[in-house]
């Protein structure tokens, strides 16, 4: 890997990056942004964002910058809808239309609802080489940070009102206050606010229950911003210089449009924006959603593809370009290509210059830790799926057909990493017609005359020619050259053999597939 090659503008990371030092200056240090609602689990759709992100800070640091990640947890947001995929379902509804922060973990885990799942997705993140600066929005709330923010909010409650009414059918009018509170007495923000005096006190009253409360501005910690005057209000406390998001904010009237307004307000300008688009998982059907339950996480992708994949995968896509991961068989075709990126950035397989240094460029995005100076062991997903099954499992057996090939502690875990996603796709996700498993016992199956002829000759071969044989061309065009001399077709005998191995019409490729069943095990059962 050439360091002069990470200076070139060649992926959407580094154009990225040369926008953000030609908008924002040339700074020491630059502070991009991410964030999430804990208001469930953490799927993989909202991985998209946070992996945006980790590519454009890494551009940066490329091209000799700091780089401040923050990643906010918006805890202090409302609990408004129990997902369906949680225990302790009637529980937590009693806890909706408080602050997420104050909800209990329905799993006794962590100290809260929003804790458990943000120590879960940072859990995740770690594992794919992605560090953030996480800030807890409850905990700046409480501690009264953004006290003088809300403050200016309120003062600048019609030209708010201004900027959101240009996008709303229904305007709002001299009610709308740019603000929330939780109830003192009832803790939930079902409240609307009757009158703010100008200085410090805030009069609301509960829309559920007979009550009207009053707060001071200078003491109270239950006063938050709504969402569109919240994020861009951070954006001037924090001077984010860069923060993506999704089609849903960035359609015209949508926070982002409303937000790069009321920055102004707040004598900021907003980040160099990057809008990114959906994922989804191949199979799975529709947009991920954390309050209906239908999720699949990190985790979830990390059984079926490799740490390195996962993030592989996502920078061979342009930000803006939906995709789906696939979990079916086309899992084939993605460690398939994969493994030709890796070839190509290595030099190993050749390609013309531009599809070389893109190659190159997206296997160093998609590294975690150091890229290695070698190139990396590759075991056919397809293939070692095959030498997993014959070795009933076992990933050590297993390891031992690989044994010449596996040249140090990178490709150990190369090995243990894929195997494992191998397992769990075979268990979980492979078609059937994918999956064997090797016979202990010659099975009864009733042949004709021919095809016992071939059998025998085959088998006779075999146990005296095994150790001459040195490829699986070669065991193919000897397998036809009986065929020919007994005088059967192959579909004759074919599945023959494949019903005394697996038990089924047809599997792998024969002649590899016998080489790696080995000797014994195949005389046993064709004899």
């Amino acid at each position: 890997m050439s360091d002069d090659n990470q200076k070139k503008l060649i992926h959407w990371a580094d154009f990225t990056a040369d926008r953000i030092i030609r908008q924002r200056g040339d700074k020491e240090e630059y502070t991009v942004a991410s964030g999430i609602t804990p208001s469930g689990v953490v799927h993989f759709g909202n991985f998209r964002e946070v992996i945006t992100v980790d590519f454009v800070a890494r551009a940066l640091r490329d091209r000799g910058k700091k780089v401040r990640f923050i990643f906010s947890w918006d805890d202090y947001d409302t609990f408004r809808k129990v997902p369906l995929n949680l225990p302790k379902q009637e529980e937590l509804k009693e806890y909706l239309f408080r602050p997420i922060v104050d909800t209990p973990d329905p799993f006794e885990e962590a100290e809260s609802y929003a804790a458990h799942h943000e120590q879960n997705f940072e859990a995740q993140l770690d594992k794919v080489g992605v560090e953030v600066q996480p800030i807890y929005q409850a905990k700046k709330y409480r501690a009264g940070d953004y006290k003088e923010q809300i403050r200016k909010a309120l003062e600048m409650k019609k030209d708010i009102a201004g900027i959101l009414n240009e996008y709303r059918s229904t305007p709002y009018g001299d009610e709308y206050y740019p603000i929330s509170v939780y109830c003192e007495k009832y803790l939930t923000d079902e409240t609307e606010i009757i009158d703010w005096d100008g200085k410090n006190k805030i009069t609301y009253k509960h829309k559920v229950h007979d009550y009207t409360g009053e707060i001071d501005l200078e003491t109270t910690d239950k006063v938050k911003l709504p969402w569109r005057v919240d994020w861009p209000m951070r954006w001037v406390y924090e001077g984010v210089d860069f923060e993506p998001g999704g089609k849903d904010h960035s359609s015209q009237g949508g926070s982002y449009t409303t937000a790069k307004d009321i920055v102004k307000l707040y004598g900021g300008e907003a980040p160099v924006y990057l809008q990114y688009d959906f994922v989804s998982i191949k199979g799975a059907g529709g947009k991920m959603s954390s309050s209906k339950g239908n999720l699949i996480t990190v985790n979830d992708v990390l059984k079926v593809y490799e740490p390195e994949m996962v993030r592989w995968i996502f920078a061979s896509y342009k930000s803006n370009v939906d995709f789906a991961v696939s979990f079916d068989l086309d899992v084939l075709k993605t460690y398939e290509d994969f493994d030709r990126q890796e070839r190509l950035a290595f030099g190993v397989e050749q390609g013309n210059e531009k599809k070389v240094n893109m190659a190159k460029r997206v296997y160093e995005l998609s590294s975690i830790g150091e890229i290695p100076k070698e190139m990396p062991f590759q075991p056919s997903f397809r293939h070692l799926c095959n030498v997993l099954q014959i070795n009933d499992g076992n990933i050590e057996k297993a390891k031992s057909y690989y044994a010449s090939e596996i040249k140090n502690e990178r490709d150990e875990r190369r090995f243990n990493e894929r195997s494992t996603c191998a397992l769990h796709w075979l268990e979980n996700y492979a078609p059937e017609e994918f999956k064997f498993k090797i016979n202990t016992n010659p099975t009864d199956s009733q042949c004709e005359e021919k095809q016992l002829e071939f059998l025998n000759k085959f088998s006779t071969f075999l146990d005296s020619e095994w150790d001459s044989i040195q490829t699986d061309k070669e065991l193919h065009e000897k397998m036809y050259e009986i065929i020919h001399a007994v005088e059967v077709q192959p579909n004759d005998v074919f599945p023959v053999m494949y019903d005394r191995l697996i038990s089924k019409e047809k599997g792998p490729k024969l002649a590899g597939f016998i080489r790696t069943i080995g000797k014994e095990r195949v005389l046993k059962l064709f004899k």
